[in-house]
């Protein structure tokens, strides 16, 4: 049973890597900051994730047909990871308030004609598996607002890292990074800064048949060229201004091989491995400079955060400025992006808006998502027939 006044919700999220689904069971009661109960990485199987990889790739031309049933396979693969998150944490379904999924993104154009972004993980098969009210599609209604569809996650950073003492920049390393301006006094900002860890997975996976660089172990052992950097820094979205958001469509394996064709030097693969992370590292900390407060403290979180060369450069480049991640302020940097999609559920089941339009360019703030209903709860109304 739940203590009087908990509010357990879930969260779930798969990022671009698409190797796990990150679920969160987390109190979102009456503190202030979310008290997290349990988490975990739910494998994505492998002939799964191929899919996912295809269906994603712009120049692969799916099928709906793929599209239809991943839509279905993804819907039961988040169930089976709240479930068993829910176990972990020892609770059993009935307890949860409400699932928030975020979803797998298979494709996000928040600048074509009409934008769109699209998300799979059918929520219908979640709130059957699992009997529990769902929360999903967060992004469309910000898009029919106007807005990028993205970030969304700086309302939670907002109501969680936020402080009346000092100026702080929340730093999302994912697939994508994003970059979540929070001063003490003013209007917080956002936006997408460009490629996370994306290009440096996509790489080591051609060339080491890994998911991912561990603490960039491999690119340590290469050295920048300044050829591949430049040609990277010069990307037009880097310049572009807020509100702005992106994705692996963009910046995608075969944006890279576009660019690596124009360099005229030969490099090895952990060359390239080492200037694809100093391209995420200068890029965000480019934006930084750009957007945030020069004393705004640096809060990091996502997979980025785990991998050590790179906290390294953006301390380096950031000399100056204090920098941590979250874990010191109460979300470890692993759950961050579940946990706010757990929060923006409670959000829109309390009729709240979720966007920041500040940050998404939409044009009015609104209440996200659509609410999928958990196991009916049958009460004697007194009506008959």
């Amino acid at each position: 049973m739940t203590p009087p006044g908990d509010a357990p919700f879930v969260g779930l999220i798969s990022g671009t890597s698409m190797d796990a689904v990150d679920a969160v069971a987390v109190d979102l009661g009456e503190r202030r900051r979310p008290s997290l109960l349990a988490s975990l990485s739910h494998p994505i199987p492998e002939a799964l994730r191929a899919g996912l990889r295809h269906l994603a790739d712009p120049q692969a031309a799916a099928t709906v047909d793929e599209l239809g049933t991943m839509d279905v396979q993804v819907g039961e693969l988040f169930a089976e990871a709240a479930l068993h998150v829910i176990s972990v944490a020892g609770l059993e379904p009935a307890a949860i308030v409400a699932i928030g999924s975020h979803g797998q993104t298979v494709r996000h154009r928040p600048d074509s004609t009409p934008p769109f972004t699209l998300q799979i993980g059918d929520p219908q098969h979640i709130a059957q598996r699992t009997g529990i009210t769902t929360v999903a599609e967060f992004r469309r209604r910000d898009m029919a607002a106007g807005g990028q569809g993205a970030p969304l996650v700086p309302a939670f950073h907002r109501a969680v890292f936020a402080a009346p003492e000092e100026d702080r920049a929340v730093i999302n390393i994912g697939g994508i990074a994003n970059l979540t301006h929070l001063p003490a006094r003013g209007t917080i900002t956002g936006f997408d800064t460009g490629p996370g860890n994306t290009l440096m997975d996509h790489w080591i996976r051609r060339h080491r048949h890994l998911p991912y660089d561990n603490q960039g172990d491999w690119a340590r052992q290469g050295k920048v060229s300044k050829a591949l950097l430049d040609a990277l820094m010069a990307d037009a979205y880097l310049r572009q201004p807020p509100p702005k958001s992106t994705g692996p469509e963009h910046f995608s394996p075969a944006w890279l091989d576009a660019i690596l064709s124009g360099v005229k030097e030969h490099l090895a693969p952990h060359d390239v491995q080492r200037t694809l992370l100093e391209f995420t590292a200068q890029s965000i900390t480019a934006a930084l400079a750009s957007h945030a407060s020069p004393g705004a403290r640096a809060l990091v979180c996502g997979g980025g955060a785990r991998n050590r060369l790179l906290m390294e450069r953006l301390t380096a480049l950031m000399a100056g400025r204090r920098v941590s991640d979250t874990g010191d302020f109460g979300v470890e940097p692993d759950w961050v992006e579940a946990a706010a999609f757990a929060w923006l559920a409670r959000e829109t089941l309390a009729g709240r808006p979720g966007n920041v339009p500040e940050v998404t360019g939409a044009r009015e703030a609104v209440v996200l998502g659509g609410i999928y209903p958990g196991r009916c709860q049958v009460q004697d109304t007194g009506y008959k027939k």
